[in-house]
């Protein structure tokens, strides 16, 4: 295998998202990453570095629709 098509196990992930490998664990059973690209082993999925290249996790980023619940909730109580 080519070294740009090196495979990133659960810990290279975790370092690639800057969480941890419980948490890439996590997202993981909850579909929240992309598919493996090899699963050939069980409990070991591996991904290819560039499947992480234009992917964007799910839920990073400001949560505006918490925020403005927040904020009316806030309102209400003034």
């Amino acid at each position: 295998m080519a070294d740009d098509q090196r495979l990133w196990g659960y810990p290279e992930v975790a370092a690639h998202l800057g969480i941890s490998v419980g948490a890439t664990r996590s997202r993981k059973s909850r579909g929240r990453l992309p598919s493996p690209d090899d699963d050939s082993v069980p409990d070991r999925p591996r991904w290819k570095p560039s499947t992480f290249q234009n992917w964007r996790p799910v839920g990073r980023g400001f949560r505006s629709d918490r925020h403005r619940a927040t904020r009316a909730v806030d309102a209400q109580a003034n």
